[in-house]
């Protein structure tokens, strides 16, 4: 809705204002946003409705001037709302929060399919395996011993990723992929968008367990480490994945991160955003720009905010990312974006 960005009151008192704070009201209670603007344009015209936080019972509603929030506020607050369930509202004014250079909303649109972020190399499958292989997958490897890193548990297979170096050690084959993901590498054989590369053999598994709120900071597979295709399966619970694409010349390499991280001041201008809706069981394929030149982030949210609805994370997600290890230079076609 394009709405700028407002802060939560403090205290009792506050500073009239066009903007309202309304709380115990929002998606997450049963109420959209739309049907929250029809009840309050019964005071004025309400330029638009927006979420407070991320609870999704907060909402910020914006008037075009301060006499309709102020008969908003004297007729609602505090009373039970027959056209909003029967809730009772808790209302301040709201005022805008300065925005620091280099700020930007944190909101972006959610898609639910690929296609509409137009990133050339990504694809996202939806059901890429039964609900009866996705408890048989978190058996198999529940029933492994975990590694603890500062905010989730990693199992590698075939390789191990050192996170020191952003790379693998191609000496230290740890054997073959487990036969328990067998059934999944002969299904991304088939994958449709594999073109001419149905053979490709990946040789190396991540498993990774994120606990409730935790996320992954913006990074890209680091190029000298793996091929071109990068495949992961969502497994326990559903999470959003936002995509960015930097300008030059606004990244740069950390080297003590687990790959290509983000050092710069998020600045609209410098990046372009897309995010997707990664549902249980589903298996999105990064290659090519996709790949190489996106950075790929999912934010530390307990939920998420998709087309209006409040979806809600699991106490857990898991997930299996297969890639091939890298054995020559790498000579994609994103140099700008390359750690080596």
């Amino acid at each position: 809705m394009g709405l700028q960005r407002f802060g939560r009151p403090k205290g009792v008192e506050s500073k009239s204002s066009p903007n309202l704070f309304v709380a115990n009201c929002g998606p997450a209670v049963g109420l959209s946003h739309d049907t929250i603007a029809s009840v309050f344009s019964a005071f004025g015209e309400v330029k638009g409705v927006c979420s407070a936080d991320e609870s999704g019972a907060r909402v910020i509603v914006s008037y075009g001037d301060e006499s309709s929030a102020k008969a908003a506020l004297e007729a609602l607050d505090g009373q039970p709302c027959p056209d909003l369930g029967g809730r009772s509202l808790h209302i301040r004014y709201s005022v805008l929060q300065p925005t620091l250079q280099g700020k930007v909303n944190d909101s972006v649109p959610v898609s639910l399919v690929a296609l509409d972020l137009n990133i050339p190399g990504l694809y996202l499958l939806h059901d890429f395996v039964s609900p009866k292989e996705e408890e048989e997958l978190l058996a198999a490897v529940d029933d492994k011993p975990w590694k603890s890193l500062a905010k989730r548990r990693v199992q590698h297979y075939g390789y191990e990723f050192c996170y020191e170096t952003r790379n693998v050690n191609t000496r230290q084959h740890l054997g073959e992929l487990p036969s328990f993901v067998s059934p999944i590498l002969e299904r991304i054989s088939l994958f449709p968008n594999l073109d001419n590369h149905a053979n490709i053999v990946l040789d190396q598994l991540t498993v990774n367990e994120y606990p409730l709120g935790v996320g992954l900071s913006p990074h890209i597979d680091t190029h000298s480490a793996f091929e071109g295709f990068i495949f992961s399966l969502s497994l326990a619970g559903p999470c959003i994945m936002e995509f960015r694409r930097y300008t030059e010349g606004t990244w740069l390499p950390n080297t003590s991160s687990t790959s290509t991280k983000v050092q710069t001041p998020e600045n609209g201008p410098n990046f372009l955003r897309r995010a997707i809706y990664l549902p249980p069981r589903s298996m999105l394929l990064l290659s090519g720009e996709a790949r190489y030149a996106w950075h790929h982030y999912i934010p530390h949210h307990k939920i998420d905010l998709v087309k209006d609805s409040i979806v809600r994370r699991g106490p857990r997600r898991v997930s299996f990312t297969f890639r091939k290890v890298k054995t020559d230079p790498c000579q994609c076609e994103y140099p700008q974006y390359c750690d080596s």
